[in-house]
């Protein structure tokens, strides 16, 4: 999760996401985007120790392989493909529960700090369905999981809502099935099992669908039991099938329904589909399980603003920068993160109050703290 906050006192925190592998990854891109678009500096990694960087402006809990299931939920029904490692959404949270101390001390000075605050809860839910399936399980096996996940996500963002969160962004899940590390693994010799439109598999992308929906359905009832708050749903899904969809036409598309928006992305073409930036050109996608982006032999291409993915497994900066413009101004979050900030605040009683966060007011922030939960960290200042 990600939390940001204001001049004049204000301090933001922010909590994030949860995923390096695969289909998630866009850290770098998104602290990158919001560094260049806001003059903000980039997020210190957290790595559960105190005293090892400057947290004045954030923290990044961001780790490989988080899930949003704790690792004991793994291992008690038999799923030795899950990592040894504890970082679950649950441990991050507690992560959390450590640094706190050092930004508020009393429990209404934490509320007022993280009323203040932009909080990223994601994306988590894409490792749990990789081990899963890693496990030996069909996609149909892992669907009875999907409630469960999203369930845990809910309990998190409730967590941090309970600490004094007013502004909440959970992203969904990426078509995992257009991903081609997933294309590559679960190639298939029936052309049935493709998407005509895409070339992504079916399965795959009926299991992110599934997921996305629950977590809607759960976000719509955080929404109803705590309607001061607000819950963007940030949309991971739309923009990678755009991509695929229109690719060439995409910038313009975007700068039309934005204009001037994304001009720091606007070369970007995403004509080479499927295929993947940094690969050792194996295979219809450039992807080699043996020889991943960063290994000896293996090259990038000359120009990545034609690529929707950069190594098999993470998007092109490009890419994750049209995502990042979607999620703030639209139209790939509902609401859009600028819009919900700048709305009226409802309280509990029913009655409308003005909002005076910086955001709301228009202020421009030249300082601000951020918290990441594994994931993207951002700070969103207008």
């Amino acid at each position: 999760m990600v939390a940001a906050r204001g001049r004049g006192g204000g301090r933001a925190g922010v909590l994030a996401r949860g995923r390096g592998f695969p289909g998630g990854g866009g850290s770098r891109a998104w602290r990158t985007y919001r560094a260049d678009k806001f003059q903000l500096p980039f997020v210190p990694p957290f790595h559960g120790e105190l005293g090892q960087s400057n947290f004045t402006h954030g923290a990044n809990f961001a780790v490989i392989g988080a899930t949003g299931l704790d690792l004991s939920f793994f291992l008690e029904n038999n799923i030795t493909s899950v990592p040894p490692f504890n970082n679950s959404l649950s441990v991050q949270l507690e992560w959390f529960q450590k640094l706190k101390p050092t930004l508020c001390s009393t429990p209404q000075e934490c509320r007022e700090y993280f009323k203040r605050s932009l909080f990223f809860m994601g994306e988590f839910g894409g490792n749990d369905y990789v081990f899963f399936l890693a496990a030996g399980k069909t996609v149909e096996e892992v669907v009875p999981y999907v409630p469960r996940v999203v369930q845990a996500i809910s309990a998190g963002v409730e967590a941090v809502i309970k600490e004094g969160a007013r502004y909440v962004v959970v992203p969904g899940q990426q078509p995992n099935g257009c991903t081609p590390i997933i294309l590559t693994l679960y190639a298939s010799s029936n052309s049935t099992d493709y998407e005509a439109r895409t070339g992504c598999l079916k399965k795959h992308n009926t299991l992110t669908r599934y997921h996305n929906s629950k977590l809607l359905e759960a976000l719509s009832q955080l929404r109803l039991k705590y309607p001061s708050v607000k819950i963007v749903y940030a949309d991971h899904y739309k923009p990678v099938i755009d991509f695929q969809l229109t690719p060439a036409r995409f910038a313009v598309f975007m700068m039309h329904a934005n204009p001037g928006v994304i001009s720091d992305a606007a070369g970007f073409s995403g004509k080479a589909g499927l295929r993947t930036c940094c690969g050792a050109g194996g295979g219809p996608y450039n992807y080699d399980l043996t020889a991943a982006c960063g290994f000896p032999g293996v090259t990038a291409c000359q120009d990545p603003d034609d690529y929707v993915n950069w190594d098999g497994i993470h998007l092109t900066e490009a890419a994750y920068r049209h995502i990042a413009a979607g999620w703030l101004h639209g139209p790939y979050a509902h609401p859009p993160i600028l819009e919900a900030v700048r709305a009226p605040a409802h309280p509990a009683g029913g009655r409308e109050r003005v909002d005076r966060t910086p955001w709301a007011l228009g202020q421009k922030q030249p300082s601000a703290f951020s918290l990441l939960l594994n994931g993207i960290s951002a700070r969103f200042i207008k």
